[in-house]
């Protein structure tokens, strides 16, 4: 992965749906705060802290959520329920 432009002495925002496990972020930041940049801040709208596998912390949360798998306005189970325009917990007995 590399990046179209350079970030040394620049301020970085991530934004981000939701961060569940923090796994894949967590390795993100590390690759972006070696390029040394001003600030790094992450900012995620739902964030699943007690998912956690990594000590990732967001800077800013919009909702902290339980630990339920989410679905609707752009998250997706098995490629359904994407194009709901709400978040909502999925259950799976309403698919059948």
């Amino acid at each position: 992965m590399d990046l179209a432009q350079d970030i040394e002495g620049k301020d970085v925002l991530i934004v981000e749906d939701i961060i569940d496990s923090g796994i894949t972020l967590d390795k993100i930041k590390n690759m972006l705060l070696s390029r040394k940049p001003k600030s790094f801040k992450i900012l995620t709208l739902m964030d699943k802290p007690h998912n956690r596998k990594t000590a990732l912390k967001a800077d800013y949360s919009g909702f902290l959520v339980e630990d339920k798998f989410l679905v609707g306005f752009g998250l997706d189970y098995k490629e359904k329920l994407r194009n709901l325009p709400y978040i909502g917990v999925f259950d799976e007995k309403f698919l059948k």
